[in-house]
């Protein structure tokens, strides 16, 4: 196995230890194991399990990357991209059994560590500002095709609409009922947003409900 195969099995090996538990319970033995890769190959690449962790988010964020500027396209209208988000975070953070709901291991792995570990608070930061980003952009698209109800702030919105989602998946570890999350969830997002009720439920998806394993955990 050459370094840079080493180095990528250690992160996907990482991310999927993590998405199975959490940051807290997966130390640098398992991932070794996993990975089939001894501690010392582990310690050629990665200082700390925080700094294999920092590096997997952003490994991890490229790949979602990917399918938002596909889903957030310009080729789809913005009504369009709408839905296609919230089919993203149904397929990615929701999946399809309410017994096992994915979530975000990224977002528990921040409300794990707490203030103790900067650089993992930072990555996750990071990660969270780079998917407000992609908010505001649609926010923006939203607004401008005079698809939301008066005057909005944009950037507050994209904000809410991430910690709505955050949230939204709490509950449904909890409630475990798929039929309200999948009535709720849109009608929350359509809220934050202001969309005119007119426009409410009536437009498709056009992105793939099919996605890769690397980005079927987003």
């Amino acid at each position: 196995m050459s370094t840079q195969d080493t180095r990528t099995r250690l992160l996907e090996t990482a991310l999927e230890l993590i998405w199975q538990s959490n940051y807290n319970s997966v130390g640098v033995n398992e991932i070794c194991k996993q990975a089939g890769v001894t501690k010392g190959g582990f310690y050629h690449h990665f200082e700390s399990k925080a700094s294999l962790f920092c590096e997997a988010s952003e490994y991890y964020w490229n790949s979602v990357k990917r399918d938002l500027d596909a889903l957030l396209s310009p080729v789809n209208t913005p009504l369009e991209q709408l839905e296609n988000l919230i089919n993203f975070i149904f397929i990615t953070k929701f999946g399809h059994d309410a017994d096992n709901i994915p979530g975000c291991p990224f977002f528990s792995a921040g409300a794990q560590t707490g203030c103790g570990e900067e650089a993992v608070n930072e990555s996750l930061l990071n990660m969270s500002k780079n998917g407000v980003k992609y908010n505001l952009a649609l926010v923006r698209s939203l607004y401008a095709a005079g698809y939301l109800d008066g005057e909005v702030e944009a950037e507050r919105v994209a904000r809410l609409m991430n910690q709505y989602i955050q949230g939204a998946v709490s509950f449904a570890r909890v409630n475990r009922c798929m039929e309200t999350i999948k009535r709720d969830v849109p009608e929350g997002l359509y809220r934050i947003l202001g969309l005119k009720r007119e426009y409410w439920f009536k437009t498709a998806s056009t992105w793939p409900v099919v996605c890769e394993k690397t980005t079927a955990k987003a």
